[in-house]
């Protein structure tokens, strides 16, 4: 008569099954490594500048941690709350980079814009000075270019034109010994960017905007 033959038993808590036998280690590499990375790429992005470099990790962090929601979903894996606290650290760290991206974008081309627009600035003085001297200087595709005239008769007027990034221009008038007054006056585009007036001997008005 042979011996019935029955399973082998459990193996004792902890202890894996013996080969061939069912496993029971939940399968969380995924979801971990999608917290950490979405972590790290989260914490980048909030960093100005350096966050424009945590698009990759936080796509690579939203992808491990769909992956590792799905194994759990399934129960292969047994990490849920990590997995969706990476998939929302993830989420967070991409809407930081395309916000930096829409940033720098705008910003980008309004530097861009101001650096090919083309202003015309407008140099003026007036006063009952019987000599004045002028010195002006233009501002344009960030180079100076200074010009002066000596005993000028007011009112006095000249029209620049200037581009680039850095433009503007700069203006002084001064009385002679025969004293009087002097009021410089410095427009852009039609707009008065500044306003001076001195009076007496050897007085200088000045007006600046850059």
């Amino acid at each position: 008569m042979s011996t019935p033959q029955y399973p082998p038993p459990p193996p004792p808590p902890g202890q894996p099954y013996p080969y061939g036998g069912q496993s029971t280690q939940p399968r969380n590499g995924l979801g971990t490594a999608g917290f950490v990375v979405g972590l790290i790429g989260f914490l980048l992005s909030l960093i100005p500048v350096i966050g424009l470099a945590a698009w990759p990790l936080v796509v690579v962090g939203l992808v491990l941690s769909i992956i590792g929601l799905n194994r759990a979903v399934k129960g292969v894996a047994n990490n849920k709350a990590l997995t969706i606290a990476g998939l929302v650290l993830s989420i967070l760290g991409l809407l930081a980079c395309i916000a930096y991206t829409v940033v720098t974008l705008v910003v980008g081309k309004k530097v861009v814009d101001e650096a090919n627009k083309t202003v015309t600035i407008s140099y003026e003085v007036t006063g009952d000075a019987p000599d004045a001297d002028v010195t002006y200087t233009t501002f344009s595709n960030n180079n100076p270019d200074p010009k002066q005239e000596s005993h000028v008769t007011l009112p006095w007027h000249r029209d620049e034109q200037a581009t680039g990034l850095v433009k503007g221009g700069s203006l002084s008038a001064s009385t002679g010994e025969q004293g009087g007054t002097v009021t410089c006056k410095l427009t852009i585009d039609g707009k008065v960017a500044k306003t001076n007036t001195v009076t007496s001997t050897f007085q200088t008005a000045t007006c600046t905007d850059l």
